[in-house]
């Protein structure tokens, strides 16, 4: 069975190739396809970053206006919109930068609450965090992200926050796994909180990673069916 269908594939490949507009029609169909996965995908970063940046900008720019040591202010009393916009307009944070509005929970850390496998749909777009929320974070240096809960959170005189993170199913705290010499996570290592979960649907994920060579079959065979399919 499977043999006769790969045959088949192979056949409407062949007259695919034989004509060059329906191929160049289906071409632009898969093309369609990829692109519009990456704009949902780019439009949930969008959706989950874009409160706490108009926040960040605004209040970025008012702190610029009346800060008085800035040297905003020329010796005839007037703005120096140069240096306005080379600090206050120009810059962006790079936690405002959302690297995925999804993460897969890798490992049994969270269990009870989360199991290996499951979905977790991030939000970035409200500034305060408190203990007991569930976030993901990323550790300088390291590619893969972490889900953990806060354990704490310290907020010195001067308004700046540092946080503790724990796995509920893990006996002591995470600065074990933090850089070294770090013992608190900064609001910037945060790239989102827990705000949904889809159950076990990440394991066809974490398949795909621990088996290379079934992701690029896998995605071959897409774009193949793709290729072939017959309108109507």
């Amino acid at each position: 069975m499977i043999k006769d269908m790969i045959d088949k594939q192979v056949i409407e490949l062949k007259k695919l190739w034989a004509n060059k507009r329906m191929l160049t029609f289906q071409l632009l169909n898969l093309a369609m396809i990829v692109f519009s996965a990456l704009m949902i995908w780019k439009g949930l970063m969008f959706v989950t970053k874009v409160s706490v940046l108009l926040y960040w900008r605004f209040s970025r720019r008012i702190d610029c206006l009346f800060d008085d040591e800035m040297g905003w202010v020329d010796h005839n009393g007037r703005m120096s919109w140069r240096k306005y916009m080379l600090r206050c307009m120009l810059p962006l944070e790079d936690r405002l930068v959302s690297e995925s509005p999804v993460v897969v929970v890798l490992s049994g850390s969270m269990e009870p609450a989360f199991q290996r496998g499951d979905i977790l749909f991030l939000n970035n777009s409200v500034e305060k965090v408190d203990v007991g929320d569930v976030v993901v974070f990323k550790i300088k240096d390291r590619d893969i992200p972490i889900v953990h809960r806060i354990l704490k959170v310290h907020q010195k005189p001067d308004g700046h926050v540092e946080l503790l993170t724990k796995g509920d199913n893990n006996r002591v705290d995470d600065r074990g796994l933090y850089a070294p010499g770090q013992l608190w996570l900064e609001r910037e290592d945060i790239l989102g909180k827990a705000v949904g979960t889809l159950r076990y649907v990440g394991m066809v994920t974490i398949a795909l990673n621990d088996y290379p060579v079934l992701k690029y079959v896998l995605v071959g065979m897409m774009g193949l069916f793709v290729l072939t399919s017959k309108e109507g």
